[in-house]
């Protein structure tokens, strides 16, 4: 029995009540007939649950994973700095103006995007490039909806390299203590593995569709200006300066035992030392919602997990042979939460139930993958669309799935070969 014979209490109850209206607002994006997003309703719950269990502030406050938030905040404030210093557009204007065949242009263009987005927000990368994308596409003559999906997926593959490409894996990383080094060298081949099919698979559908000559030849053009004025213009000094202290954040990461959140909060603050980005355009560009998304739902979690109902209801279904401790029901439940409720919300569900550093990088992994699958999988797909959608551009669920569902499909199955490499 699931509750063993013990009658949840009023306070069991209501906590069981408002995590799944969160998770629920989770699911479908909101809330009906309530003007309130993701972000909202985990607000919303947080103060629910705290009212329910009579916490005072400060005892809600500690439900709130305060490292993640911290590396969370200063990569937002590493990135601004990149993008106000133009560094995005030029990189990948660069790329479009290298006179390569497509396929050669296609896989240069994925490796920079999930180069740029290991390190990087893969949401502000697609924020960035995706417009330069278009362009490209359209100088060359190309239909330019299988180039922007396969940036969204380049940005998703390429942030599971490492436990700093998305917040789902900062969070995986500072909770579980997983050593960068020890990620970065598991998730390397099987990211590397997924690009190669995401690369092969848009190059088969594109030739398959009958691209012509110019799939094959086209020359590039022009890309500067042409609707990319809201851009701010590339600034070689405030460019190399977010390089370079981002590579020594890497650098300290890699080589030594300081607190991640703690060095990339140095990092950030040396970022603001400037005479010339004025420290409320850097700060304008910090996701606070999202950090906001994240307060809320530890505290609901946590409120939930006092309950005891997930951990008895886990416990049931691991004596009927279904736990966690098994990559694939691992990697089923991440795949399937993912895309039910994002995968943020899903990492936190299930974080608490993980019992070893590996189960962290499966999950850290397929969570990630699992992005792909759906246009709603992942905000930098959702960001990739609504773009494109400026242009004129329609990129609907079904279109993006056509790329999505293989893709997605190809990289879970390059994470299960490189767990049977591991465990031989």
């Amino acid at each position: 029995m699931i509750f063993d014979g013990a009658l949840p209490t009023w306070r069991d109850l209501a906590s069981a009540a408002i995590f799944g209206v969160v998770y629920l607002g989770m699911f479908l994006g909101g809330l009906p007939r309530l003007q309130l997003d993701r972000t909202g309703v985990a607000v919303l719950g947080g103060i629910a649950m705290t009212a329910v269990h009579g916490w005072s502030v400060p005892e809600a406050v500690e439900a709130i994973d305060w490292p993640t938030l911290a590396l969370l905040f200063a990569f937002m404030q590493i990135s601004a700095q990149l993008r106000l210093g133009g560094f995005y557009v030029a990189v990948t204007r660069a790329v479009g103006g290298w006179p390569l065949p497509a396929p050669a242009l296609l896989a240069l263009l994925l490796a920079v995007v999930a180069a740029l987005s290991a390190v990087f927000s893969n949401d502000v990368v697609c924020l960035a490039v995706t417009p330069v994308v278009v362009r490209i596409a359209w100088r060359r003559g190309w239909d330019p909806v299988p180039w922007l999906v396969g940036v969204a997926c380049a940005a998703n593959i390429g942030s599971a390299a490492t436990l700093i490409g998305n917040p789902q894996n900062m969070l995986i990383g500072s909770v579980m203590q997983v050593p960068f080094r020890a990620y970065l060298q598991a998730a390397a081949l099987p990211v590397w593995l997924a690009l190669l099919g995401l690369w092969g698979w848009l190059v088969w559908r594109l030739r398959g569709e009958g691209g012509g000559a110019r799939w094959v030849a086209a020359a590039p053009g022009p890309l500067a200006g042409d609707g990319m004025q809201d851009e701010p213009p590339f600034d070689r000094w405030q460019s190399a300066k977010g390089l370079v202290v981002a590579a020594a954040l890497l650098v300290a990461f890699l080589l030594t035992p300081w607190p991640r959140e703690v060095a990339a909060l140095v990092a950030a603050g040396i970022l603001l030392l400037s005479r010339r980005l004025h420290s409320s355009q850097v700060m304008g560009l910090v996701d606070w919602p999202l950090l906001l998304l994240f307060a809320g739902l530890f505290i609901v979690n946590h409120g939930f997990e006092g309950t005891g109902m997930a951990a008895r209801a886990l416990a049931w279904l691991a004596a009927q042979g279904i736990a966690l401790a098994d990559p694939l029901v691992l990697a089923l439940a991440g795949v399937t939460l993912s895309n039910l409720v994002s995968n943020v919300p899903a990492v936190m569900l299930l974080l608490p139930h993980l019992a070893s550093q590996d189960q962290a990088v499966t999950l850290a992994l397929v969570s990630t993958f699992a992005g792909n699958l759906l246009l709603v999988g992942s905000i930098a797909n959702l960001i990739v669309a609504d773009l494109a959608a400026r242009d004129g551009i329609v990129i609907d669920w079904r279109r993006h799935l056509r790329v999505g569902l293989p893709v997605t499909a190809m990289s879970l199955v390059a994470w299960w070969v490189t767990l049977g490499m591991a465990a031989r």
